[in-house]
């Protein structure tokens, strides 16, 4: 489904909080008098020295080399054409991000209000010495490729026009394994390209690269078949002008093996469609609407073999396969350009990795079970982990072996591991479990749906197909602010708990009959009834919805105590815990529990260390879980690291293939080389942390919050572990889009709830 974007959403996503998406954050500490005097005056000056000596000692004290460029000029941005430099500068800085967020690479934007191309080349030719490597971006053609030749020859850093590169890159990759699926040669293969501009040609140009032959192609732009015998021509298209007698893409078609349209939306029709060859292969890019609709072409021909722009169906070409690793290989050994063995070489690397064993995290990401190499499956997925590790490697390799590598990769695995390392798949960790919940979305309760950050985020939870809401509140005030907001959410159901005298009795019958001995009169339970926490619970109980989101505007222990009431815990365990993932761009944590038990005993908390254990596991991690105390393996003495010693214990007894050890300090726990250094007996050292039992609710819920909130960490959750259905519970005063991660969360829960039944 493809995401719907309101302009008031587009706005004030760039304009909250901080104007923009990105910013500009010290790495190094400047809380000192000393700190300053090294930053700056007079301690810099030694750096400075250094540079001055040797050039190349830029890369050693500066971030020059993991530092890219995106430059525009904003004379063709995306389908907007040209609407100048500071317009561009959205989309610029939102490339930044993908830099960012996909290869651990910063970026700097740069709109420069410039047309002529040799004054741009002399613009960013002086920026050389700022930076390791310039993403050129948004140029329109045929200055763009006037200005990417001129800047290749002229600097001595990466330069790519990724409009040009990226989908060529993409496209080949998917090309090469179309052809071993269909088993058709490349030398053979006839092909027509709907479009001339840079994107277009560079593909064209890739493709003869790798084995395509130039009198095999038919290119046309806006006026027809590029032909030998057309006047004006420039000499980027002259170089696929053809002497071919066709002129239309009617009639180029015919016959024709592959399709690769890069222009505009329904221009292959059915018919054209039936004239091409058997298998045909069809890469139909137009964005958002392709050059025929998937549906109609799969429906036109059973035998064909088809890519397109989007994400809502297979075999998406995105250039975010491509750009962050690319640049990623290229940065990490010093490369003094990008040349044509290193693009062939994420070509090749791609259509490889589409061949391997998709890992779990994939599957479950985009709900494909059987996901594997085949026509629906030609390359991989863009939250794909193993895409930096693959990619960047060998573009890397190319650079050295080629020769234009100032720094050489001598333990290849290491290099692996610092790719790991530098983004791991903490950035990824929502983005998958949005996509999964998008395959199947769940029934899902929302009981104070009467907030207006509660609609919006069912707006986009509607919008995006993560879930089906069930709204609970007054409805005159649900639609009035559907009104007041502007918001589309559709026919949702929206329940209010005080009209639903009979369905009230009903459920309060079956309360009474579940909690007579615990306390609860029949008059007491339909009192509890009117209250939408029960009213969701018991809906949840009942079969009518598959989980219940709630907790904004109320106490936390008000809002846990109707589901453990009417819900209860799951067997054998009996017990529920609260875990909180803490994400920052070094690695994700998890840390249990933070939101229910006040003081466990050992035999407690050995059932926390299960259920955290599950909950880790269910997020696609591997638990590696230390429990925390004041005291290192018995160095102190005292009521908590003996509770926490004699639970490590109970628990690997209980449980032998724990990773687990403790007690331990929380600094000590997270610091491998300190553990290795000083504890190298525990199992620990050699895996890393990545999960943190704490020995009482109070220290776990300071330690999330403090991290939240004074530090650069990224919290999520509190995630209900042990609940005998999917029940969620908000943070107090959650954001949107805290609200919208934790709805996909009890999606993805309802659906493993599903296949265990």
């Amino acid at each position: 489904m493809p995401i719907k974007i309101r302009k008031e959403d587009a706005l004030n996503y760039h304009e909250l909080e901080q104007p923009g998406k990105i910013e500009v954050v010290p790495i190094k500490a400047v809380t000192s008098q000393l700190d300053l005097a090294l930053a700056y005056s007079p301690g810099v000056a030694e750096p400075c020295k250094e540079i001055a000596d040797n050039t190349e000692n830029v890369y050693k004290y500066t971030a020059k080399g993991n530092l890219v460029a995106v430059i525009s000029n904003g004379t063709a941005v995306l389908g907007l054409g040209n609407i100048g430099p500071e317009a561009s500068k959205p989309v610029m800085e939102g490339k930044g991000v993908l830099f960012k967020k996909f290869a651990g690479i910063d970026v700097f934007d740069i709109e420069v209000n410039c047309e002529d191309p040799q004054e741009f080349i002399k613009i960013v030719k002086s920026l050389e010495p700022t930076f390791g490597g310039v993403n050129l971006e948004d140029i329109k053609a045929p200055e763009c490729f006037e200005i990417e030749k001129a800047l290749k020859e002229q600097m001595n850093i990466p330069i790519m026009h990724d409009d040009q590169h990226g989908t060529a890159i993409i496209t080949a990759a998917a090309l090469l394994n179309a052809l071993e699926v269909v088993k058709k040669p490349i030398e053979s293969l006839k092909v027509v390209v709907n479009g001339a501009g840079a994107s277009a040609i560079s593909c064209t140009k890739l493709y003869v690269a790798l084995g395509v032959k130039k009198e095999n192609i038919l290119m046309l732009d806006s006026k027809g078949v590029i032909s030998k015998d057309r006047e004006g021509l420039d000499s980027i298209k002259a170089e696929f002008a053809t002497d071919h007698p066709a002129r239309t893409l009617e009639e180029a078609i015919k016959e024709a093996d592959m399709f690769l349209g890069l222009s505009k939306g329904d221009v292959l029709t059915p018919e054209m469609l039936n004239t091409m060859a058997a298998q045909p292969i069809v890469f139909a890019c137009a964005n958002p609407d392709p050059e025929i609709a998937y549906d109609l072409a799969m429906a036109t021909r059973d035998d064909i073999i088809m890519a397109t722009g989007r994400s809502d169906h297979p075999n998406q070409v995105n250039n975010v396969l491509g750009f962050p690793y690319i640049f990623r290989g290229a940065l990490d050994v010093r490369a003094t350009e990008i040349n044509e063995e290193m693009k062939l070489a994420a070509v090749k690397a791609i259509a490889l990795l589409a061949k391997e064993p998709v890992p779990d995290m994939v599957t479950r990401a985009y709900g494909e079970g059987t996901m594997s190499f085949g026509k629906d499956y030609l390359i991989p997925k863009p939250l794909d982990p193993r895409l930096i590790t693959t990619i960047s490697p060998a573009v890397a390799k190319a650079a050295i072996e080629t020769g234009v590598a100032k720094k050489n990769i001598e333990d290849w695995q290491q290099y692996e591991l610092a790719l790991q390392q530098r983004l791991g798949l903490n950035q990824k960790l929502m983005s998958v479990f949005i996509q999964k919940a998008k395959k199947q979305p769940k029934r899902v309760v929302f009981a104070e749906a009467d907030n207006p950050k509660i609609m919006k985020a069912v707006q986009v939870v509607v919008d995006q197909g993560i879930a089906e809401p069930i709204l609970l509140g007054n409805k005159e005030k649900i639609h009035q602010i559907i009104e007041e907001y502007s918001l589309e959410v559709g026919e949702v159901t929206i329940i209010n708990p005080l009209e639903e005298t009979e369905k009230c009795n009903f459920y309060a019958e079956t309360l009474y009959k579940k909690r007579q001995r615990k306390g609860i009169t029949l008059y007491g339970a339909k009192k509890m009834l009117r209250d939408r926490n029960y009213f969701g619970a018991m809906m949840l109980q009942q079969g009518e919805a598959d989980a219940i989101i709630s907790g904004l505007t109320k106490d936390y222990t008000r809002v846990i105590r109707p589901a453990l009431e009417i819900i209860g815990a799951r067997q054998p365990l009996k017990r529920v815990a609260g875990m909180y993932i803490i994400i920052n761009k070094n690695r994700t944590l998890f840390f249990s529990d933070t939101t229910v038990n006040p003081d466990p005993t050992s035999e407690e908390l050995v059932d926390i260390i299960k259920l955290t254990q599950r909950g880790v596991e269910f997020f696609g991690y591997e638990p590696k879980m230390a429990a925390l105390s004041y005291s290192n393996f018995g160095s102190s003495k005292g009521a908590v690291p003996e509770k926490v010693q004699q639970a490590v214990k109970l628990a690997k007894e209980k449980y032998p293939d724990l990773i687990l050890d403790g007690d331990i300090q929380a600094n000590v726990a997270l610091n491998q080389r300190l553990l290795k250094e000083n504890y190298g007996f525990s199992p620990l050292a050699e895996t890393g942390v990545n999960t943190l039992i704490f020995p009482d609710l109070a220290s776990g819920n300071i330690a999330y919050k403090l991290l939240q909130e004074a530090g650069t960490s990224e919290a999520i959750g509190p995630i209900l572990l042990g609940m005998n259905k999917p029940v969620h519970i908000l943070q107090l005063g959650s954001s949107i889009r805290e609200i919208i991660n934790m709805v996909a969360i009890a999606v993805v829960d309802a659906q493993r709830f599903d296949k265990e039944a």
